[in-house]
């Protein structure tokens, strides 16, 4: 049986010209909407009180399960305001499942998806004015985050017995400065990886990113935006960013990106990609692809463009690849990143409600 949403508006909601201020130039995660969402599970109840209530901090007893075992979960979606002022979001079907197996990964209780996506849209309902103006083929959206964690407190090694689950949202302008398709240069991690065979590689966990920011910095000292990680088991086959696909497009008109084997987190935009690349006349692949083939490919000039791909950025073309005594350059004289630019205007024009969706892929929230 779904969950009833109890709704208390707060009085003392951001101003319209403070909320004005602020949707001009929101950055990313910068700020947050009035209201949020919690829901309660135990094991006794299963899930229950459901509410929608005041953006404000939570209450955590220092014992706090998540705190110490980091037993947690997320996902990252938009909401995106159409010219006629309804907003829509895509594929929440898709974040709702991969919800539920990160659930499963991390022994915790699975949502229904019915309610996770009811939670978006009593959120998106009650801070509509919060999803900003998409003006001008931009890319502004409200960014929702729903999130699941330990909220039980005890010390010791297993599943907790009492968990919240929580949306927040925030508005969002592009993830990386500038915004638009400008390229990202890109560090080979060979000292750290993101995740291990049997690990929770496939899962939406925080413990993934936060295994990403070493090997994140060591590119930032190189003078890169992100870093690449290897397979751990031979540190030889391309895996992923540290929240985002990577996909390489050759010039015979494929379009490859490293195969699912449980240590990669598989995108909802990666995988509206590989549908879209066939209507686009691209030869798509998923395979293993090991880096000295993208050094290799780069060097003979077989290599089109490289582009990275994920929900808060979209489609993000790759400039230089470095590593340790080398590096190749993807930015030729006269390259315009061909397929990067369609593959992401075409994904923003259905989000955005520019053209038509024949997949059926987006889902009304207000």
């Amino acid at each position: 049986m779904a969950l009833e949403f109890t709704v208390t508006e707060r009085a003392d909601r951001a101003s319209d010209d403070a909320r004005a201020k602020i949707l001009a130039d929101p950055g990313f995660g910068n700020y947050f909407t009035d209201h949020m969402v919690r829901i309660a599970w135990d094991a006794a109840s299963g899930w229950h009180d459901a509410a929608v209530s005041a953006y404000e901090p939570f209450q955590l007893d220092p014992a706090a399960a998540v705190l110490h075992y980091a037993q947690e979960i997320f996902e990252g979606m938009k909401a995106y305001r159409h010219a006629d002022g309804s907003v829509w979001t895509f594929r929440p079907e898709a974040n709702a499942a991969r919800f539920a197996r990160s659930a499963t990964r991390l022994a915790l209780p699975v949502l229904p998806e019915a309610d996770f996506i009811e939670s978006l849209k009593q959120l998106t309902s009650i801070d509509k004015s919060w999803v900003p103006e998409a003006a001008d083929g931009g890319e502004a959206s409200l960014y929702l985050r729903p999130f699941m964690f330990a909220s039980e407190a005890f010390l010791g090694v297993r599943p907790a017995k009492s968990v919240t689950f929580s949306v927040i949202a925030s508005p969002a302008g592009a993830y990386f400065g500038g915004g638009g398709v400008k390229p990202v240069n890109l560090w080979i991690s060979t000292d750290y990886a993101r995740a291990g065979e049997g690990g929770t590689g496939n899962a939406k966990c925080g413990g993934n990113y936060a295994s990403s920011l070493a090997g994140q910095l060591e590119g930032i000292a190189a003078g890169c935006d992100q870093a690449v990680f290897l397979d751990s088991s031979t540190h030889t086959y391309i895996e992923e960013l540290g929240g985002m696909n990577l996909f390489l497009v050759y010039r015979d008109g494929r379009i490859v990106t490293p195969e699912l084997t449980g240590t990669i987190l598989e995108g909802v935009t990666r995988s509206s990609i590989l549908e879209l690349a066939k209507e686009l006349g691209l030869s798509p692949e998923e395979r293993r692809i090991p880096i000295q083939e993208w050094k290799d490919a780069a060097a003979a000039g077989e290599l089109a463009e490289v582009f990275a791909c994920g929900t808060a950025a979209v489609v993000t073309p790759v400039g230089e690849l470095r590593w340790e005594g080398g590096s190749c350059d993807h930015r030729r004289e006269g390259h315009t990143d061909e397929v990067a630019t369609r593959i992401r205007g075409t994904l923003l024009d259905i989000q955005y409600g520019r053209a038509e969706d024949t997949h059926g892929w987006l889902t009304r929230l207000a």
